[in-house]
């Protein structure tokens, strides 16, 4: 028994609970790096039968699969309530109603077992799953993030701290391939199926538009491209000319992939940094992967990427987030509310 207690205090062990949309997860992290579970419950089948996520939908599948996901990342792990040091959840920005299904079974938790709880930023959470895989990495850095909802290059400064350079002025890049894919015929989720279609065009068959931001290096905007692949499809449907949709997506795909990599290339270039990260569902995507990879190499600077896995939505990056703050002092009360509109910076 003492034995135990010795290694239950010499290690945090902090559950992370995630649900700002349509991925209900649970996950135990040891020490902020080393992950002893991580439980997924992916609704893709039951949005795709829509076209993209139904909040009200989301919001109640997440009440019927939160206790069970929680219950198995726990037993996963080997370990009880009573073994964790800590709670932290994802309480925004995201799907309000999914998001307080997170954050009601967080608080109860860390109530009933007398735990303290902690709030986590979902964006930060992303740009933490590279310390998972990537034991060597210590701020600072430069980071992309690349999501359905968010696309932002920042500065990561130290561990809770972080520089926003530049965001997207209107549709997140995720946001774009998930309209582009629509539009061309191959639906939800867009980014996994523009990604594989890509493979299998030309990304120089048709010119599409790398929009550039006036008084802002670093902001993006992807709404002018989208509308650009519109007006495309339907001047040739107008003309009675076919489509090749594998050329459409991987043209697409370079125009998004070429802004994403020519920013962070001007960033690192500016701000000197001595490595670089991707994080969000689209950091998944081969080409960005591939084209990121290639300016690091060229700039002679370390890059990190996480595997897909931990890309996507998942609750380890929301514990390992939840370490850091939890050492750095940070705790949330009993009234910790949803936040669909949280900035970063802001928590």
């Amino acid at each position: 028994m003492k034995d135990r207690d010795k290694q239950t205090k010499k290690d945090v062990l902090i559950l992370g609970i995630e649900s700002s949309c349509d991925e209900t997860a649970a996950s135990v992290v040891k020490n902020g790096r080393e992950v002893l579970s991580n439980v997924i419950s992916s609704q893709i089948d039951i949005h795709t039968l829509y076209g993209g996520v139904v909040p009200e939908i989301a919001s109640r599948k997440h009440m019927e699969r939160i206790n069970q996901v929680i219950r198995q990342a726990l037993s996963e792990a080997g370990i009880t309530l009573s073994d964790l040091t800590a709670v932290a959840v994802t309480y925004g920005p995201g799907l309000v109603g999914a998001l307080l299904v997170g954050v009601s079974a967080a608080k109860a938790i860390a109530y009933a077992a007398g735990l303290p709880l902690v709030g986590v930023h979902h964006i930060e959470g992303h740009i933490c799953a590279n310390y998972i895989e990537n034991k060597d990495l210590e701020p600072p850095f430069g980071c992309l993030v690349v999501s359905g909802g968010h696309t932002h290059l920042l500065r990561v400064a130290d561990y809770g701290k972080y520089e926003i350079l530049g965001k997207t002025r209107d549709d997140a890049a995720g946001e774009a391939f998930d309209k582009v894919a629509r539009a061309i015929g191959l639906g939800y989720p867009g980014g996994p199926k523009i990604d594989k279609a890509a493979k299998e065009g030309n990304p120089e068959a048709i010119v599409f538009p790398r929009a550039k931001v006036d008084g802002s290096e670093y902001d993006f905007s992807f709404s002018g491209l989208k509308s650009a692949v519109l007006n495309y499809l339907n001047g040739a449907a107008m003309k009675g000319e076919s489509i090749v949709t594998e050329d459409v997506a991987a043209s697409f795909q370079k125009a998004v992939v070429d802004v994403l990599t020519d920013h962070s290339a001007a960033a690192v270039d500016e701000y000197g940094f001595k490595a670089f990260a991707i994080a969000g569902g689209v950091a998944s995507n081969s080409a960005l992967r591939g084209s990121i990879q290639n300016m690091c190499d060229k700039k002679g600077i370390p890059f990190y990427m996480p595997s897909p896995v931990f890309c996507t939505d998942n609750a380890a990056m929301i514990a390992v987030a939840g370490y850091y703050d939890y050492m750095a002092g940070k705790r949330s009360g009993t009234d910790l509310n949803a936040c669909p509109a949280l900035r970063l910076g802001e928590h």
